[in-house]
């Protein structure tokens, strides 16, 4: 005798109205959690932490908006210096880099002669001035600084940044002898390598783009 043997079909539950716009708010939620991951990430390669002494700390309001590595040289010339024989500070000439190891700008002697610059690609320029000074971590090493900055030029990348930390400074600084009458006036190109920090007014970010 023939058996019928009934088979059970499993039933597809169609979301209701309310289900499908959980399910899309979950998936929106997960989306958003990884993207945010990946920005978390993306910003810690770009800006690394650094432990500053207190001596160099921004203003407050201000924020660190992006950072850029320096490789060039400290020039000095050989001077009477108040009463001494002495290599005197001239200025910087840098190269920036971003954190891909991509130029972004320049680094040097403001025409005036009074404080360094930071020119960025797109012709933006900041002129800054010490008002703060730690001795390196690492023998050999020119200071840490923290300057504040004046915006010239077109506007452009730098045009908002209002302070900068020079760190992680490696060499830069002058010779220990040679300077003698005999030798006033020559000048001398100390290679070195710094990071420098560009903070801004908290949420002034606008043209920092790297």
């Amino acid at each position: 005798m023939n058996s019928i043997h009934s088979i059970a079909r499993p039933i597809r539950t169609v979301p209701r109205g309310s289900d499908r716009r959980e399910l899309r708010l979950a998936a929106v939620k997960r989306q958003l959690l990884v993207c945010a991951s990946a920005a978390a990430l993306a910003a810690c390669t770009s800006t690394p932490l650094v432990a500053v002494p207190a001596a160099l700390a921004v203003p407050a309001g201000q924020s660190l908006a992006t950072a850029a590595s320096a490789k060039g040289v400290q020039i000095y010339e050989c001077r009477k210096d108040k009463g001494l024989d002495a290599w005197v500070f001239i200025g910087p000439e840098a190269t920036l880099f971003d954190s891909r190891g991509r130029e972004i700008g320049s680094h040097g002697l403001a025409a005036s002669g009074i404080g360094p610059f930071w020119q960025a690609a797109d012709g933006s320029r900041i002129v800054g001035a010490v008002k703060g000074r730690a001795d390196a971590p690492q023998d050999a090493a020119i200071a840490w600084l923290l300057l504040s900055t004046t915006a010239e030029g077109p506007q452009g990348t730098f045009s908002t940044v209002k302070n900068v930390q020079r760190v992680d400074t490696v060499g830069g600084l002058p010779p220990k002898e040679g300077c003698a009458p005999s030798t006033y006036g020559q000048r001398v190109r100390v290679p070195y390598t710094a990071t420098y920090r560009f903070f801004v007014e908290q949420n002034r970010t606008a043209g920092l783009r790297y």
